[in-house]
């Protein structure tokens, strides 16, 4: 589905080439489900796919957003660590023969997994923005992205629906988790930047949302951008009542 952004028109000097929306549950690293990794090989797969297609725009090089304690910006040699959930395995964005310190929170951990599992050899960013900001401060953040960069830049925005999908989810069950997640996918589907920015804070914390932040970014980010853009919706499940929602954005 096609979405208009408004601003400029597409191409006149703006650097955004694509996004990719993918979830980030540590349990997407098979070494983390263990046993019960093969419940998630159909996210694995449209992530993979949906990464790939990130990939195929062409860009220079691929920025990463995620939710965090606090909005930060981070090295390239920075990682993340899956010893929290019981494997002893650090996740490096990008640089390995340079220092990094374990600054990486989960999203962009497993956002940096899924990139490293493609070969990739592009250059790649990283900004953390806080879990609790403004719809204000996560367009602000997209568009400065947009307007700091100087190549063809592609998003990979790394946030979950809610958990709150059913008696066995981690925020038990609220019957307004499914209208909620509904409309986030319409709007990823529609490339509808402005449904994103619409998101309530308040009702997305109390739904233990974890991709109304950098979701925000991503329309701040395409906004900025202008033009016409198409989305494509690739996968919407919640299998531990969480919903993990994957998409693909590009110039129309």
């Amino acid at each position: 589905m096609r979405g208009r952004t408004g601003g400029s028109g597409y191409g006149e000097r703006v650097p955004l080439v694509a996004a990719a929306v993918c979830p980030h549950p540590p349990l997407i690293v098979p070494e983390v489900a263990g046993a019960a990794a093969g419940e998630l090989d159909g996210l694995r797969a449209a992530c993979a796919a949906a990464v790939a297609r990130l990939l195929a725009a062409g860009p220079d090089a691929i920025t990463l957003v995620g939710a965090g304690p606090r909005t930060l910006s981070l090295r390239s040699a920075d990682y993340g660590s899956l010893r929290p959930y019981g494997v002893d395995r650090h996740v490096r964005l990008w640089r390995v023969n340079c220092a990094g310190g374990e600054r990486l929170p989960l999203s962009l951990t497993i956002g940096a997994w899924l990139l490293g599992r493609t070969g990739t050899k592009l250059p790649r960013f990283a900004h953390a923005i806080a879990a609790d900001a403004s719809p204000q401060e996560c367009a602000r953040l997209g568009a400065e992205l947009v307007g700091a960069a100087d190549h063809r830049m592609a998003l990979l925005v790394l946030g979950d629906g809610s958990a709150c999908r059913g008696t066995k989810a981690p925020g038990y069950d609220d019957p307004r988790a499914r209208v909620y997640d509904d409309g986030v996918a319409g709007a990823l589907a529609d490339a509808d930047a402005e449904a994103l920015l619409g998101l309530d804070p308040a009702l997305s914390a109390e739904l233990s949302v974890a991709g109304r932040a950098p979701w925000q970014v991503l329309a701040g980010a395409v906004r900025a951008a202008g033009g016409d853009w198409r989305g494509e919706l690739g996968h919407h499940e919640a299998p531990y009542g969480v919903a993990y929602l994957v998409a693909n954005w590009e110039p129309a």
